[in-house]
């Protein structure tokens, strides 16, 4: 496989369950070494979309490629490259937390036993625990402890941080991902499906914006913060009527306005200028701001 070759590669994908389209036409191309957000309500689509990826489900049309093979044909090369934890984690319960990683470990070629031994202490999860005895939070993180060893070329994450407590799924995110693509830049990648979107932040490369099975919006996460801006003014007196065409949003109480730019902030910073604000202020928004910010999105963006 070509290294500059996407690593995921959908195209024009469509799955529906009776008259209901979950996913419609889709079509995203992830670059091996990126974090890829992949975004939506819940319902959205996102689940089924991974498990079309995953053979799980089959699409009604359009093609699907991992490292540029079809998961249907070649499904055991595809998944001896990737690890997957899902939104709903379920194991055998009368294992116990050793046996249940010895057991995933044995599908798998490489497994590093620092990283298993380093997870466990980090979650203190007890090796002799059963798994009928874990919560859902202990439950996903030996399910992100099984994903991590294996040190795949790929992760897919399904709101891999649910049911973690705050302080856990920094960590987790900021430093267990973080250290899993820092292990081989530019070859390890991560698809990641999350309600927690200020988390992943400082991760996330590109994303992808789904509604209704659809794609909404994608784009370089540093492109979309330099496109979708925040700009606040307040006034003396509550400003006479401006120009503010091209704004995506604008919103006024009194003397203070919220606008929210798509690419022509510079212009709109002008018109608010003219009018002598007090106070002037432009910043971007963070990715999670542009998913709230979608509805509106929805309107302007073909």
């Amino acid at each position: 496989m070509n290294t500059d070759s996407p690593i995921i590669e959908i195209q024009n994908l469509s799955r529906r369950y009776g008259r209901l389209d979950a996913v419609n036409g889709l079509t995203l191309s992830v670059r091996p070494g990126k974090c890829y957000g992949f975004f939506g309500r819940n319902g959205a689509g996102k689940t089924t979309t991974i498990k079309c990826l995953l053979n799980l489900l089959r699409p009604d049309a359009g093609a699907v490629r991992v490292f540029g093979l079809d998961p249907r044909q070649d499904e055991v090369a595809v998944k001896s490259r990737l690890a997957y934890v899902p939104d709903l984690v379920a194991f055998y319960p009368w294992m116990t937390v050793r046996e249940t990683l010895e057991y995933l470990a044995s599908f798998r070629k490489h497994w590093n036993r620092d990283i298993e031994g380093d997870l466990l202490k980090r979650f203190q999860l007890d090796p002799k625990q059963k798994a009928s005895h874990l919560s859902k939070g202990q439950r996903t993180q030996l399910a992100l402890i099984g994903a991590i060893c294996p040190e795949p070329e790929l992760l897919v994450l399904d709101e891999p941080t649910s049911g973690l407590d705050p302080i856990v799924r920094r960590e987790f995110i900021e430093t267990v991902i973080g250290a899993y693509q820092s292990g081989d830049p530019g070859r390890r990648t991560v698809f990641v499906s999350t309600h927690l979107i200020s988390e992943f932040e400082g991760l996330i490369d590109e994303f992808t914006i789904i509604d209704q099975g659809r794609e909404l919006l994608t784009m370089a996460a540093d492109a979309a913060r330099d496109r979708f801006r925040k700009i606040r003014a307040r006034f003396a007196q509550p400003p006479g009527r401006m120009d503010l065409s091209g704004a995506l949003s604008v919103k006024q109480s009194g003397r203070e306005m919220e606008i929210l730019a798509n690419g022509n902030s510079e212009k709109l910073m002008a018109e608010l200028k003219s009018h002598s604000p007090e106070e002037l202020r432009c910043e971007a928004l963070s990715l999670e701001e542009i998913f709230v910010a979608s509805d509106v999105l929805k309107k302007v963006i073909a």
